[in-house]
């Protein structure tokens, strides 16, 4: 699962003015979808009121969304189209593993430190030009975006250097970082002194609270998601992803709920990562699942703001439309996910485990991925 903005910077977006709120195709009850946090736990399972639910978030942004609206029809076909391939295994907890051959091959504390450090790191990676961008070689082969960092961590691993350890990253220089994550281009790593300040800072939380390792946050969650997404976000300032949109706190813990569902993935769903809510995380709202829900017509974007990201416009994080493109992209999978659910239902198979937002956003980024040229004219969002 790979992604791009940075949350630290968060700023209050403009609240539209003089227009009547629309509801959201579909907007019901959030009990019943897929994605609506549940489980054993019952309403123990929620963020609480300090930190506002994703997916409520959603509901309320695409309600009032003006630039971007989700087409329910469009996202019954997408799941239509799912429908097969959900049982498959690129759509399956395992396929984290077998179709990346990055992400460690463990299920032990070293890999869960691994999964820590990347999804840290994990924001930022879009290129102004195609042909200018921050590239890593490793073992014969060229990665870009997020399998760069990856790939720069696997390599320093491999020379000896501990960077997954939280006492080695905590007192990084910058120097050290530089040399981590150099690039084997002449584009050096995007955003290199915000991303030494978060390494230094979450490294000293683990040491002064989780005795160096993320795999102690882990165990203190008793098998929880939502537990677990509220520790990370209790703890680590950088994973307070928010905004503010017609006046109202909204959230979007893009990197803190990847967190969650690769500690989940790498653990193999068993363990100290068995989460019985794991349903509960919302998809990651970033630059690449908003293009392929456009591309694939399950969202729609306004004239007003396809013009603006066929310029490149540069939106900061918490500006309406960049809210509202997270927003709605998590309400559509939202959808998708029920969808999906009531097409299994039909069939009298209990899909309630194997189909959640986690596995729909880890097929919609690789298909993004795998669809590039096809979606090309579609901009995404820059940040």
């Amino acid at each position: 699962a790979a992604r791009a903005p940075p949350p630290p910077r968060v700023r209050a977006a403009a609240a539209p003015r003089g227009r009547a709120a629309r509801a959201a195709p579909g907007a019901g009850s959030l009990a019943s979808y897929p994605c609506t946090p549940r489980g054993k736990r019952g309403t123990e399972a929620s963020l609480g009121s300090v930190f506002p639910s994703p997916l409520e978030s959603a509901k309320f942004i695409a309600e009032h969304s003006k630039d971007v609206s989700v087409d329910e029809e469009g996202a019954r076909r997408v799941a239509e189209s799912l429908f097969d391939k959900a049982s498959a295994a690129e759509f399956g907890l395992a396929g984290w593993k077998s179709l990346h051959e990055l992400n460690p091959r463990t299920a032990d504390k070293e890999a869960v430190d691994w999964v820590f450090l990347v999804d840290t790191l994990n924001f930022s990676f879009w290129s102004e030009q195609e042909d200018r961008k921050y590239l890593v070689k490793y073992k014969d082969k060229t990665y870009s975006g997020y399998w760069s960092l990856c790939a720069a961590v696997n390599r320093a691993l491999d020379d000896g250097i501990p960077i997954t350890s939280a006492s080695y990253f905590a007192t990084m220089t910058l120097d050290q970082v530089r040399h981590v994550f150099r690039s084997d281009t002449e584009v050096p790593l995007p955003l290199i002194e915000e991303r030494h300040r978060v390494l230094n800072e979450s490294g000293i939380v683990l040491l002064e609270k989780f005795g160096g390792s993320f795999l102690t946050c882990v165990k203190m969650s008793e098998k929880s998601a939502q537990k677990l997404l509220r520790l990370v976000l209790e703890n680590f300032p950088s994973y307070r992803d928010e905004a503010v949109f017609e006046k109202k706190k909204v959230s979007f813990y893009k990197r803190a709920q990847i967190l969650v569902a690769d500690t989940w993935s790498v653990l193999e769903g068993k363990g100290d990562g068995s989460f019985d809510d794991i349903s509960s995380l919302t998809i990651f709202a970033d630059y690449r699942i908003p293009q392929v829900l456009v591309h694939l017509k399950a969202m729609k974007y306004s004239e007003e703001l396809m013009k603006k990201l066929r310029e490149g416009t540069l939106f900061q994080s918490g500006d309406k439309e960049e809210v509202e493109i997270r927003g709605c992209s998590i309400w559509c999978c939202a959808l998708i996910c029920k969808h999906l659910q009531e097409l299994y239902q039909k069939k009298g198979q209990d899909t309630q485990e194997k189909i959640n937002a986690v596995l729909l956003d880890y097929y919609l980024w690789d298909y993004a991925r795998d669809h590039r040229e096809e979606m090309k004219d579609i901009p995404f969002h820059r940040v």
